[in-house]
């Protein structure tokens, strides 16, 4: 059973306004130039500019990528390719992100960012059905770091598909976990609820150790036990 949250852990748990968001921003590397055209294209497109990761976010994901010494990372959903450039910025030059979508109008602005910014040739994208792809790689135990940002009841099958192709010590990261905070309740549907599955499939997982994180929507980071 877990603990209710204690006085003392509420109050370590800062309430995340506006300010504090700015200042949290203001700690992470500034944006390059790419960045920034990026972002700005991808709010051009509207509501589903939401999908985007924040910026903190994906300076954790280059933080990690570096950290883990990763040579080899997987991405489910690419959108218009924001995380996978903090990927391919991570694994460094000879590096690999091997990057599925389903959108070609939406990774061919990825493929413009990832051209200005000098790391197109560390990433392969593959259009399709992500379980299928994720089915063609081999099962030998290669991949360093995953990054699960997709369609939420695909979540868990996903994971199925990546945690034995990932090396010990290697990293599985899933974005959305707390899905605007609906996932937190008994009572959840649709995607809210097939988050709150996956969470729980998780928790359950003795290959991981695992830790949920509040930063932007939620971000899940297992590491696979050796």
């Amino acid at each position: 059973m877990s603990a209710s949250p204690t006085t003392a852990d509420a109050l370590k748990a800062v309430p995340l306004t506006d300010d504090v968001l700015t200042y949290v921003r203001d700690q992470a590397p500034p944006l390059s130039e790419v960045q920034r055209a990026l972002v700005e294209r991808t709010l051009a497109l509207g509501g589903v500019s939401e999908m985007q990761v924040p910026p903190e976010q994906g300076a954790l994901l280059t933080l990690l990528a570096r950290t883990a010494g990763a040579r080899f990372a997987v991405e489910v959903g690419t959108f218009t390719g924001y995380s996978t450039l903090a990927l391919a910025t991570g694994v460094g030059p000879g590096g690999r992100v091997l990057t599925c979508d389903v959108s070609d109008e939406w990774t061919a602005i990825a493929r413009q960012a990832w051209e200005a910014a000098g790391v197109a040739d560390r990433v392969q994208v593959e259009l399709g059905p992500a379980a299928d792809t994720l089915r063609g790689l081999p099962l030998d135990p290669v991949v360093d770091l995953v990054f699960i940002d997709a369609d939420k009841a695909g979540y868990v099958e996903y994971w199925e598909l990546l945690v034995p192709r990932v090396r010990p010590g290697g990293l599985i990261l899933a974005d959305n976990v707390l899905y605007a905070g609906e996932a937190a309740s008994p009572d959840a549907t649709g995607n809210a609820r097939a988050i709150r599955d996956f969470n729980a499939h998780v928790k359950a997982d003795n290959r991981v150790e695992s830790v949920l994180l509040t930063i932007a929507d939620g971000l899940t980071i297992a590491r696979k036990k050796s």
